[in-house]
């Protein structure tokens, strides 16, 4: 039906049907078939899981490419490659992209990207999070610099974002060259098993390259990205099992960062004692434990959403709740390096640090740390400059910040670790903590080593005085007695202790010096 030919309003409701039923199928029935033969989702389908029932409501469905080159001006899709629209995740305003692969490879041209900077504008405007579904060959090549100029656009908007309204990334589909930098830039990256994948350069490119051979998945599949670069923070088994995870992970976080985050009712008790804690520690200080087991302990019902668990597991951090308030945990693990600060954790844990902080979501910081991990590898790579990332972070944070130390915080380590001087809040210790600069037999080797040296017994004397150290300085007393810990707590008591100070700072207030921005060491 021509359009200049129309004259009835019923005429003009089938055209209007007509090209709205031409942008729902995408790139036709054919490649759609091949896209779910995989096992993958459409474009709108992946929508349709993400969003409450009903709620996405599309905008730009009709947008068109006008590209000339190479014969694209004879093909042509409604949506040029792209859903974009807003909806409700939870009864929350959310706004999201979704890339259709049927529609010339998800293919990033100009049109698409004004598609998704004009959504990306109504997410700052409206103060709601942003959901990036990527399913892309990457640049559309028939547009040249236009569409590289497209990626820098959003790249841009990904900026402007950041530390305003939350920014989630999925990879669902290939994501390679410049189509990788927006998820970098968002604050969390979520990535399928076996059917996602990003890189810099493809395997291709590399064998002509360095003569290395590696396959996709290898080189920036999922197991690659959580578990070897850090680039992604979670892994999932299929398309649907993802965008469910954003879901959950969207229950913790507030919608902009003027709002508090979310409070959900709880059946936990905020006054529960468990008498079990007070014998969790064990009695040899080089004997692991799993501070998982204690943090599901002490939150509510058990529940720890555990980001970049596969990664720098030195390290934990994630989100629970105490009395239903959303709060960020950093923790140190024993069962993992000892629990060292490393180049990977620092890096870890800084970033999800700044991000707590952006989005007022408070602290708990967990710690049990025998020092920085040393080598020569570590000092080579710039350990120094990685750790005083998360230094940074948690001197920069304003959010309330409660730290509670468990066994020990030695050296550096018990600074960075949100501690009082880096304006922790609250800073609590259980009677097993240990707070030096070093070990016991680390600093009576170098403080007593002449007397150790002429003893009659230099073993005995070794043992008389690293007791005599651990009676002094590997406790929490004297740090008590200074007032860098504020109380020393029974174990049973964490969780009652930890929301009290919650509840006690929920209406803190703190500010850094104004300035246009900081130097963070990157």
């Amino acid at each position: 039906m021509s359009d200049s030919l129309i004259n009835t309003t019923a005429e003009k409701n089938l055209l209007l049907e007509q090209k709205n039923n031409e942008a729902l199928v995408g790139g036709g029935a054919d490649r759609i078939a091949k896209h779910k033969a995989n096992g993958r989702l459409t474009a709108r389908e992946r929508i349709d899981v993400l969003c409450d029932p009903g709620s996405f409501v599309e905008i730009d469905r009709l947008a068109s490419h006008n590209c000339q080159n190479f014969g694209m001006e004879k093909k042509n899709f409604p949506g040029d490659g792209v859903i974009t629209g807003y909806g409700r995740i939870n009864g929350k305003s959310i706004y999201v992209y979704s890339q259709d692969f049927t529609v010339f490879g998800g293919s990033m041209s100009k049109t698409q990207a004004r598609k998704i900077c004009k959504l990306m504008e109504m997410a700052l405007k409206n103060g709601a999070p942003l959901i990036g579904i990527n399913d892309s060959g990457g640049a559309r090549i028939h547009e040249g610099v236009e569409a590289l100029t497209g990626y820098a656009d959003i790249f841009l908007k990904n900026v402007l974002a950041s530390g305003v309204v939350p920014q989630i990334s999925a990879i669902m589909g290939p994501c390679a060259g410049g189509a990788v930098y927006s998820p970098s830039l968002t604050d969390f990256i979520f990535m399928v098993k076996d059917t996602s994948y990003m890189f810099v350069t493809g395997p291709d490119v590399i064998k002509s390259v360095t003569h290395e051979d590696v396959t996709k998945e290898e080189l920036g599949g999922a197991k690659t990205h959580t578990q070897k670069s850090g680039v992604a923070h979670f892994s999932t088994e299929d398309d649907k099992n993802c965008l469910l995870m954003i879901r959950e992970l969207l229950n913790f976080l507030p919608s902009n960062n003027v709002d508090d985050p979310p409070v959900l009712p709880t059946i936990d008790s905020p006054d529960r004692i468990d008498e079990q804690l007070n014998s969790f520690i064990p009695d040899n200080s080089k004997k692991p434990y799993d501070m998982k087991e204690l943090i599901k302990t002490i939150v509510d019902e058990g529940y720890f959403l555990d980001v970049q668990q596969a990664y720098a597991q030195n390290i934990i951090v994630g989100f629970a709740r105490f009395n239903g308030r959303s709060v960020g945990i950093v923790a140190n693990q024993p069962t993992h390096l000892a629990g060292c600060l490393n180049i990977e954790a620092s890096k870890k844990s800084a970033r999800f640090v700044r991000f707590c902080d952006a989005f007022n979501i408070p602290l708990v910081t967990l710690v049990d740390v025998p020092g920085f991990l040393p080598g020569t590898d570590q000092e080579w790579a710039g350990i120094i400059t990685h750790g005083a990332k998360l230094l940074y972070a948690y001197a920069e944070a304003t959010v309330p910040k409660v730290t509670l130390i468990t066994r020990k915080a030695y050296g550096g380590a018990f600074d960075v670790m949100s501690s009082k001087a880096l304006r922790g809040d609250i800073n609590l210790a259980y009677p097993t903590a240990e707070i030096a600069v070093m070990g016991a037999e680390g600093a009576v080797n170098i403080i007593f080593r002449n007397e150790i040296k002429t003893a009659k017994d230099p073993a005995a004397e070794r043992a008389k005085l690293t007791e005599e150290y651990e009676l002094k300085f590997n406790n929490p007393y004297a740090a008590a007695e200074l007032g860098f810990v504020d109380e020393v707590i029974e174990p049973a008591m964490t969780r009652v202790r930890i929301i009290n100070s919650l509840e006690m700072l929920k209406n803190k207030r703190d500010h850094n010096p104004p300035k246009k921005h900081g130097n963070i060491p990157l």
